[in-house]
């Protein structure tokens, strides 16, 4: 089933499947719960994303319980909680430092949590969810705290995951923020043969 989203102001260069525009990463969520079934496949789509040496290096650890979300919420640095609150849903990801293979690190680990982060956001907009990644939270504490040993993962993102809901219920700076945001033209990130740097860098 796809959700696409009404008047999105996106407009892609080349011819891509819609999804691409279509996920992006509100922060007004309803309390409304996560179906345990829709969740689970959110997390099943990030379970085939390609990894190096097919090690699969990324680990989730979400609350979706009032306890578990009381206990993740602290977490957060105060500008994403003042939003996140709301989420139904919160995810911490972690990326695995060494290969299980041999011991040795795995300096593609962060690539391929991203991977997986993509096909789980992914999948969310399939399910009809929202979801948005932060960057914004206390790395010191994460560990103890969701029981994840720091000499064997680094935490990477948080993740807020639920259904959109209307930007009023947002601080007024943030109210101004809720919308799709825009890319950069494809000439400045794909470059055939070479890098260019433009004239102003």
């Amino acid at each position: 089933m796809s959700f696409t989203i009404r008047n999105n102001p996106r407009k892609p260069e080349a011819e891509v499947d819609r999804m691409y525009m279509d996920r992006w990463s509100p922060r007004a969520f309803t309390h409304e719960p996560v179906d345990p079934e829709d969740l689970k496949a959110l997390f099943e789509a990030a379970r085939w994303a390609p990894s190096c040496y097919g090690e699969q290096p990324w680990l989730f650890v979400y609350a979706d319980t009032w306890q578990d979300r009381q206990r993740f919420r602290p977490l957060l640095l105060d500008g994403n909680r003042v939003w996140a609150y709301h989420a139904p849903v919160l995810v911490f990801l972690f990326a695995r430092r060494q290969f299980a293979r041999n011991g040795k690190e795995n300096r593609w680990a962060g690539f391929d949590a991203g991977a997986a982060w993509m096909s789980l956001a992914l999948q969310a907009r399939q399910k009809g969810l929202f979801t948005h990644a932060m960057g914004g939270f206390h790395e010191d504490r994460v560990y103890e705290e969701l029981g994840v040993p720091e000499d064997q993962y680094r935490a990477m993102a948080a993740i807020a995951i639920g259904y959109k809901d209307t930007p009023d219920i947002l601080p007024e700076k943030l109210q101004e923020m809720e919308h799709p945001n825009d890319r950069k033209p494809l000439v400045e990130i794909a470059f055939e043969g070479v890098f260019r740097a433009a004239d102003n860098e």
